[in-house]
């Protein structure tokens, strides 16, 4: 039984600011509105944000991306609008950025629906 592609699920209660979101502010491609989801490509694997009367989101990261440069993206990211989220006695840096003891980098920001999606940059093992 083997597991081919892996898919993301999300879900939004507003689909028109969903699309205006993963489209034009992540630059994620998207490919169709089916009438029960929102149906995107995050280069390669799909993603699809279910669309629901109503969702309470998650207090966790529910999707996040591996980069290699965090301060670049963190201000592309800005520089397009996205907010960053800041934690308390995560000691976060001015852009939203935390480094962690081991060298790993992790910034948070939200969708419009509430969903916490990451970006992280890994040390060199």
């Amino acid at each position: 039984m083997p597991l081919d592609h892996i898919v993301t699920f999300l879900l939004t209660q507003n689909p028109d600011a969903a699309t205006r979101f993963y489209r034009d502010m992540l630059g994620f491609t998207f490919v169709r509105d089916d009438g029960f989801a929102l149906v995107f490509d995050l280069h390669g694997t799909p993603l699809r944000i279910g669309k629901v009367p109503s969702h309470t989101p998650a207090q966790n990261t529910v999707l996040g991306w591996e980069v290699s440069d965090m301060k670049a993206v963190v201000a592309e990211l800005s520089a397009k609008g996205v907010a960053f989220e800041r934690y308390p006695n995560m000691g976060q840096d001015e852009q939203g950025i935390c480094t962690f003891p081991t060298g790993d980098k992790v910034a948070w920001f939200k969708d419009p629906d509430g969903n916490v999606l990451s970006l992280s940059q890994h040390a060199a093992v």
